[in-house]
């Protein structure tokens, strides 16, 4: 390729944010017409929409009949601060942070609750060593870093017989990863990452493990109504039939069972997995070879499949964070990738979500324009 060839091919949709993400292919707004709008969600028709998403959720991600579904408000923020202002404080703690997020609840336990928490923090590109974390703790962590391009990459260091509990900010895993249930305690996620959902609603999944906690624990603080999941010492079963603690936006919860049904339609979880795999094996295979630019994630063990994050490399760049942001625009006013550029907290770069309502063509037809883009900007310096 010469510096200013162009591509031959475009991505038929150029949407890589990373939340809200892109649509399901072929998606139509026609397609929620049986969204019961107008009506109270405390309606027959609203908690069995309700309901059925649950029940979808929990045959799409395999999460055992034991534990909890709760659609909870504040998206996937709103899940974590309830699971952690309700949860913490029995024992003692441990915080794991390697990306944005993860910070952002370090601050909030250290900060905020006041706990004396064992803090292990791991650079972008990087995840904290696993086997030092003391699971006898009650522990926080992400399971995919959104902002660094880094995931767990499995439950083998939890170990089953732990004293604490984990709770999991899955985000930008679930639906796209494979969750170890009997290993995870709490697990947070929205439904605007993988599934390509309307943002502001949170899904928060408990254990029987947490359920025992909540009520056998009131914490030393006291507790926001939009966060109390327990009356006179028992859990709020409601919560997690469908009776939302506020108002729900039915048009995004008929959006979210289309994602669902979707879901289904592919063959479920295995095969939701095998799209984000080919997604972000379709970038990675593209920069392989390549001396200019490079995947932030240092093992490959631990590469994210769902927020692939990039990074120029070529020494002959004067300034990366200018940069990066050109290439970005560049993408951006050709139309073939929108909000590709690094969030604002991470090393200057790219950020591609191949999340699996992204199709593998559009990853593959993107990545030459990246190419392009970098030898555009290059030769403008």
């Amino acid at each position: 390729m010469t510096d200013h060839a162009i591509p031959a091919a475009r991505p038929e949709n150029p949407r890589f944010s990373s939340g809200p993400c892109a649509k399901i292919p072929h998606y139509s707004l026609d397609m929620l017409s049986d969204a019961p709008l107008g009506r109270s969600h405390r309606a027959a028709v609203g908690k069995s929409k309700l309901a059925e998403a649950i029940d979808l959720t929990r045959a799409v991600l395999g999460v055992p009949e034991d534990y909890r579904i709760g659609i909870v408000p504040g998206s996937d923020t709103g899940a974590v601060e309830m699971a952690m202002w309700t949860l913490l404080g029995a024992r003692p703690v441990e915080m794991l942070a390697w990306e944005s997020f993860g910070e952002g609840w370090v601050t909030d336990a250290v900060k905020q609750l006041k706990l004396d928490a064992t803090v292990r923090k791991a650079d972008y590109g990087r995840i904290v060593d696993l086997t030092q974390v003391d699971f006898d703790k009650d522990v926080v962590f992400t399971w995919n870093g959104t902002t660094s391009g880094v995931r767990v990459p499995n439950g083998d260091a939890i170990p089953a017989d732990r004293a604490g509990l984990t709770i999991c900010d899955a985000t930008s895993a679930a639906f796209a990863m494979d969750l170890p249930w009997d290993k995870l305690d709490v697990v947070t996620f929205s439904w605007q990452k993988v599934l390509g959902g309307e943002g502001a609603h949170g899904v928060l999944i408990l254990s029987p493990r947490a359920v025992e906690r909540l009520e056998s624990y009131t914490p030393a603080w006291p507790l926001p109504k939009i966060f109390r999941l327990t009356k006179g010492g028992k859990l709020i079963e409601g919560i997690f039939k469908g009776e939302t603690i506020n108002t729900p936006s039915m048009l995004a919860v008929e959006d979210y069972l289309v994602a669902l049904k979707w879901a289904q339609s592919l063959g479920g979880l295995s095969a939701l997995i095998a799209r984000a795999d080919a997604n972000a094996a379709a970038v990675r295979d593209f920069i392989a070879d390549k001396d200019w630019i490079a995947d932030l994630a240092e093992d490959p063990a631990t590469g994210s499949t769902t927020s692939v994050c990039l990074k120029f490399t070529d020494p002959a760049i004067k300034d990366g964070a200018a940069f990066a942001k050109a290439v970005a625009k560049r993408l951006e006013k050709e139309g073939v990738a929108l909000d590709a550029g690094a969030y604002r907290d991470a090393p200057a770069g790219l950020r591609i979500w191949c999340g699996s309502t992204v199709e593998t063509a559009d990853v593959a037809a993107l990545m030459p324009w990246v190419e392009w883009a970098y030898r555009a900007e290059l030769a403008a310096q």
